[in-house]
């Protein structure tokens, strides 16, 4: 093995299958993949004690994040699971907009989730937990082997997955103070970044940063816009309510005047900054490592520092600010919306000139932190490497930036290396199949300038990726692969029928005008009817809700309110899904025409210099793929499937002639 040193030994009789580095949010589920579909799995981390640690928000989900969550436990993850074990509060977004972009999003109490996740992680058969640094990758040729602590032990593997997040050689930041570290107060991963370069990975740098977290004694509540969570049960598995529940009193310094009668919930609070707050921090930018013009390294679009919020958006007024309390008893307040690489004096200023912070007292200061990661166009789409077979990487490694993105690739890292180990083909997840596909074809088609985070926007299928619907998309995937138990799979193609029957029905149901109906209509504010219509054309009126159903055309059985829910998007939105249908099956041609991975685009005559450089860059899995990569443009893919066109013909000759001969 090329990485191999004298003193380095293997410790198992027997080796691993899989071996996962890094226990945050993506090597969790990575690890729990491997094992529970039967492969010996070591999950090896620095601090067993930090494990599913939340250094950045105390939360789960939001507008594109919580579509991915779903998904996640759809696929038998444990991310959605963990998180309704942890939630002190949990709220659905966007409810006023339609349900294509609506998403859960929770806060969970950071410490009970990392202690949730530990405990299932240890309970988990197949899976071994040990407390190591990750020096170093085993290598022979261009096969993984293992990993070799910097304490010399060494650990052999067919597969490893890296889920190291910021700890590459991170690098903490806070006004003038700087020091290396994966996040405050833990070493960084120097060794493993050199290590990645040495099998002939290419690095880039990429930097985030996180607020402040205050002492809620310090805080004038009674000033701030108190946010609560659900009226009614919400929870991310599909599963259902959890078990057990994990939860403490909740502090009596947060004021609380209303509670949700199904399970106890913290609120959080709303501020806004001011002209004296935009002063201060305009006064300090040259103190700042993460102001416009001060760092090279890029930080988050959709995430930004407060200081480039103010340079950016100068023309605003003000800015939001949550209060995001980490738990159910501690007084430590996440400052949501001020990011920052200022130092602490100005941090305290910039705070304290917000009435409700008045006279707030900074619990740790927020800091930026830059760190290595390996730019995407160096992965499969099932996260392995092309260079080295059997070594995959998930999370911010990949230059995304979040938990959900990091815990998405977790999973798929996790199941890709428990199907390799084994000769299996990989799993790859397509655009218009969830969120996770659009996530890694971004990733393997895009050049990375910026952490890289899931939106709605980004996927062009959303109104077919909803969040209430991602059961039905990848359950039976996830129980193909054994990580979705016999009872799960039969409750949702038991939900399926349902849904296809009910929809079925209402379309044969014919509702003709009378007293009764009309006066119904009238009471919920919809047209009353002057004809007979099917019970589907009934509900696509606007105000329409199932009542009407219950009421006037029962089914014969009651049915589950989650599948009156997909036959009312089903029925009221027929139109649009069927038109988004209809633009994936045009897409499939593109999708469907497979590249050769040895494919040699030097060879094809036709093709501009940058569209060439790009393909050999990128190596797109498929003619689809090629098509959405920068620098490749429509008569590129025309040169593309001509010359495919002329291979497959001149192999299917081959082929004949040799039949014939």
């Amino acid at each position: 093995m090329s990485s191999a040193t004298p003193h380095g030994r293997d410790l198992v009789a027997r080796p691993y299958e899989v071996i996962v580095v890094g226990a945050g949010h993506a090597g969790c589920e990575a690890a729990l993949a491997a094992a529970r579909m039967g492969r010996r799995t070591l999950l090896v981390t620095m601090n067993l004690d930090l494990i599913a640690q939340m250094p950045c928000n105390p939360s789960v989900g939001g507008s594109g994040k919580g579509q991915l969550v779903r998904e996640i436990d759809a696929l038998g993850g444990e991310m959605g699971r963990n998180t309704d074990r942890t939630f002190i509060q949990i709220r659905l977004l966007n409810t006023s907009k339609g349900p294509a972009v609506q998403a859960l999003r929770a806060q969970a109490d950071k410490r009970l989730y990392s202690l949730s996740m530990k405990h299932v992680l240890e309970r988990t058969p197949n899976l071994d937990l040990k407390q190591g640094h990750v020096e170093q990758i085993l290598v022979e040729g261009d096969q993984v082997r293992g990993v070799r602590l910097a304490r010399g032990e060494r650990f052999v593997a067919k597969a490893v997955v890296i889920s190291s997040g910021t700890f590459l050689n991170g690098r903490i930041l806070s006004g003038e103070f700087s020091t290396p570290a994966g996040r405050a107060g833990e070493f960084p991963a120097r060794g493993l970044s050199r290590s990645l370069r040495e099998i002939g990975l290419s690095l880039g740098r990429l930097q985030t940063n996180t607020p402040p977290r205050v002492d809620a004694r310090t805080i004038h509540f009674e000033r701030a816009i108190p946010q609560y969570g659900s009226e009614v049960p919400l929870y991310f598995s599909f599963a259902g309510p959890p078990e057990q529940v994990y939860s403490l009193p909740i502090n009596p310094v947060y004021p609380i005047a209303w509670q949700a009668a199904w399970r106890p919930q913290v609120p959080c609070f709303l501020i806004h900054t001011n002209a004296t707050t935009h002063r201060i921090i305009r006064e300090n930018l040259h103190r700042s490592p993460v102001a416009p013009g001060n760092i090279d390294v890029v930080g988050p679009r959709y995430c930004p520092s407060i200081e480039e919020k103010i340079v950016r958006f100068s023309h605003k007024e003000s800015h939001q600010f949550f209060l995001e309390p980490e738990g159910w008893a501690t007084g430590e307040v996440y400052v949501q919306g001020c990011f920052t690489g200022l130092p602490f004096d100005v941090q305290l200023d910039l705070l304290r000139s917000i009435p409700a912070l008045e006279e707030v007292e900074i619990m740790r200061p927020g800091y930026a932190i830059e760190y290595d990661f390996v730019p995407p166009h160096q992965i499969k789409p099932s996260l392995e490497t092309w260079r080295i077979h059997g070594l995959f990487l998930a999370g911010q490694i990949n230059g995304t930036s979040g938990y959900e993105e990091a815990a998405s690739q977790g999973i798929l890292a996790g199941i890709n290396a428990a199907l390799y180990v084994r000769d299996e083909e990989p799993l790859v997840l397509r655009r218009d199949q969830a969120y996770l596909g659009v996530l890694v074809d971004d990733l393997i088609t895009k050049d990375l300038t910026e952490p890289y985070r899931i939106m709605t926007s980004r996927a062009e299928y959303r109104l077919l990726l909803r969040q209430d619907n991602a059961d039905l998309r990848l359950t039976p995937i996830g129980y193909r692969l054994g990580l979705v138990s016999e009872e799960r799979y039969q409750a949702v193609e038991a939900k399926r029928k349902a849904i296809q029957e009910e929809i079925e029905r209402l379309r044969r149901v014919i509702l003709k005008p009378s007293p009764e109906l009309n006066a119904f209509l009238k009471r919920k504010g919809v047209r009353p009817l002057n004809q007979a219509v099917s019970a589907q054309q009934l509900l696509r009126r606007p105000g329409m809700s199932y009542e009407v159903i219950q009421e006037f055309a029962p089914p014969k059985e009651a049915l589950p309110p989650e599948v009156i829910e997909q036959v009312m998007l089903e029925v009221r939105y027929e139109g649009y899904i069927r038109k988004q249908q209809r633009q994936v099956e045009r897409a499939k041609r593109l999708e469907n025409r497979r590249i050769p991975e040895d494919f040699d685009y030097a060879s094809v005559i036709g093709l501009r210099n940058e569209a060439r450089e790009q393909l050999m860059r990128h190596r797109p899995r498929t003619v689809g793929q090629a098509a959405r990569i920068q620098g490749v443009n429509p008569a590129d893919i025309s040169v593309l499937l001509v010359y495919l066109e002329r291979l497959a013909r001149a192999s299917q000759g081959a082929k004949t002639r040799g039949v014939q001969r």
